[in-house]
């Protein structure tokens, strides 16, 4: 899976750069977010900005870091595309997870 990530502001932020999160990179996308969970140490946000697809093993992904961070942690994601939020719409995980448009609003979200 390919990724990028990066501190701005002393947020970590995670970028997806794969434009479908399926069952052959939920694995990776597990352990990806997990390790980089464990290397924030704090909140981090996940930019989506070029996710176009995502299925329900990705989304199991997801929800096991979630599980994983156990509140120690705040997981924010941004940047979803229209097809990509109407799936977390979908299957209500948009009350799970804490998303929002942009890495600048998650950023805010986090500084203040």
């Amino acid at each position: 899976m390919r990724y990028e990530n990066s501190i701005t502001s002393g947020v970590s932020i995670l970028t997806i750069k794969e434009q479908a999160l399926d069952a052959s990179v939920a694995q990776d996308l597990k352990e990806t977010l997990a390790t980089y969970a464990q290397r924030a140490k704090g909140a981090f946000v996940v930019d989506l900005s070029h996710v176009e697809f995502l299925d329900s093993t990705a989304l199991g992904a997801l929800v096991s870091v979630l599980k994983v961070l156990g509140g120690a942690s705040e997981l924010y994601l941004c940047n979803l595309r229209p097809q990509v939020l109407s799936v977390f719409s979908l299957t209500r995980l948009d009350r799970v997870f804490k998303i929002v448009p942009t890495v600048g609003s998650a950023i805010q979200a986090l500084s203040g």
